[in-house]
């Protein structure tokens, strides 16, 4: 092996480099039971991301024009109560946030492909409003609040 071989090895990752030694990781949600692309499969990152944002700029739109006189800290504290509520509520309801819904994108109980159940919701949004569990994801592209959740974000 060359220099080069090496240095792009390194350079696009273990799973890269374990798939040209000939391991198959398979698709996404391959484990899950999810199809490969297409309405079930796998919601991808930058879709997830845009959701969020979409989200998290309707509950500061709200917690500013609603619940405070102004942006100071205290906005950002009821964006954040605002955030935790919507989420609860819709994704414990109809499985999405207005964000989601707008990336057709929704939250499902694995293995069930059912609505989450309650609490199941309850522990996924308190872990994302921690914020760190959403930053760490498995291989099938879930963060840390859904795989302790038992939840998937998938596409709609």
């Amino acid at each position: 092996m060359d220099k080069r071989q090496a240095i792009g090895s390194w350079l696009s990752g273990p799973r890269a480099a374990a798939e040209d030694a000939g391991a198959d990781f398979g698709y996404r949600g391959e484990q899950l039971a999810l199809p490969e692309s297409g309405p079930g499969s796998i919601a991808r990152p930058g879709r997830r991301i845009g959701a969020i944002a979409v989200d998290w700029g309707l509950c500061l739109l709200i917690a500013y024009g609603l619940l405070t006189d102004g942006y100071n800290q205290a906005t950002g504290n009821w964006a954040l109560l605002i955030f935790f509520v919507l989420s609860l509520l819709t994704v414990g309801t109809v499985g999405f946030t207005p964000g989601k819904r707008l990336f057709g994108l929704r939250v499902v109980a694995v293995g069930s492909g059912a609505t989450p159940a309650p609490l199941r919701t309850l522990l996924r949004t308190v872990l994302l409003c921690i914020g760190v569990p959403a930053l760490i994801w498995d291989r099938d592209g879930r963060g840390l609040h859904d795989r302790l959740a038992r939840t998937v974000e998938v596409r709609a």
